[in-house]
């Protein structure tokens, strides 16, 4: 359930009610499910038989008069970055090609308008722009998980999580699509009390907000219907420690089994050895560092627990059937 803690004055609604602002920032390749999702919530508490007026907001974009989505979609917008009333909060949605859309002006913008003390949030990948701009310096933040990866080894100064979405101070950030419909939720409860948050839960048929610890993904255990404690904790040793690769005779001394218990473990339930599963956790993480980042290939084989690059090339090619090299596209940090 979502997490509803909400001011007591929030519980009489008058006719005196403020209502809070929003401008929705859309960057160069932007998702448009997360910006809906989020957009959506916000606009269906407008409807509510009170009659109040909840939320308003405007939609702007660095060009100011459109923007277009990582999908082709084209949403107009209501202009460009220009100055922001203190009561507004900033929304930030990225999506594709994030690099290249955090551009300069983006960069003085945000950096402009958080000296007024302004709330600034971020869905999926805006996280990135955020913390370029120092908005993030030693906050927690959270961000799409195929991109968790690659933003924690580019922005060493920001704790990325795997919530679906968290708030750290004046600064909120979310893993895009469904998770902002969960983020915008949570807001309407603190504003407006939960009874509000329930009933557009409803009107959009999300019979199951979830708060923000919820994990952005099915554990491999759940996705496999698997419920064996001992195994769900060698699963969590491994993919906390991919830089530095635990033996499994070490993983399985830890999760208080024998190697050999483990080894039958793995291949009942996942199908593959303890050390054939630990290696394929590391690889799906180079793989996103080498296609969303531009650390070299040294850097990546460290950050995924390889010892050299021949090794690592030579895993690598066997996993996915083509060399290391080939996936360091131009295109970087590009999220849906």
């Amino acid at each position: 359930m979502i997490n509803l803690v909400f001011a007591e004055s929030c519980n009489e609604m008058t006719s005196e009610l403020t209502t809070k602002r929003y401008v929705f920032l859309l960057l160069d390749g932007f998702s448009p499910m997360g910006f809906n999702c989020a957009l959506e919530t916000l606009a269906h508490a407008n409807r509510h038989k009170s009659g109040q007026i909840y939320y308003s907001w405007r939609i702007i974009s660095e060009g100011g008069t459109h923007a277009v989505g990582w999908n082709g979609v084209t949403i107009s917008c209501d202009g460009g970055l220009g100055p922001m009333s203190r009561d507004e909060t900033l929304v930030v949605v990225g999506g594709e090609g994030i690099v290249a859309a955090t551009t300069p002006n983006v960069l003085n913008f945000l950096r402009r308008e958080a000296r007024k003390g302004i709330e600034v949030g971020a869905v999926s990948s805006a996280v990135y722009p955020l913390a370029k701009a120092g908005l993030l310096h030693e906050k927690h933040a959270t961000t799409h998980w195929e991109y968790h990866s690659s933003l924690s080894e580019m922005l060493l100064e920001v704790k990325i999580l795997d919530n679906i979405f968290n708030e750290d101070g004046k600064v909120f950030t979310c893993a895009g699509g469904a998770s902002s419909m969960d983020l915008m939720l949570h807001r309407i409860a603190n504003d407006f009390g939960e009874e509000l948050a329930f009933w557009v839960a409803d009107q959009m048929v999300y019979s199951a907000p979830r708060s923000a610890e919820h994990a952005q993904r099915m554990s491999v255990l759940n996705k496999t219907g698997v419920r064996h404690f001992k195994l769900a904790q060698a699963v969590d040793l491994m993919q906390a420690n991919l830089d530095e690769p635990i033996p499994p005779s070490e993983v399985a001394e830890l999760v208080g089994i024998s190697t050999r218990q483990l080894e039958r473990l793995f291949k009942r339930y996942l199908g593959a050895s303890p050390k054939k599963y630990y290696l394929g956790l590391r690889l799906e993480k180079a793989r996103n560092l080498l296609r969303q980042t531009d650390m070299s290939m040294i850097d990546i084989c460290i950050a995924c627990g390889f010892q050299s690059p021949s090794h690592f090339s030579k895993c690598y090619r066997s996993e996915y059937g083509v060399p290391p090299s080939r996936e360091a596209s131009g295109i970087k940090l590009s999220v849906r």
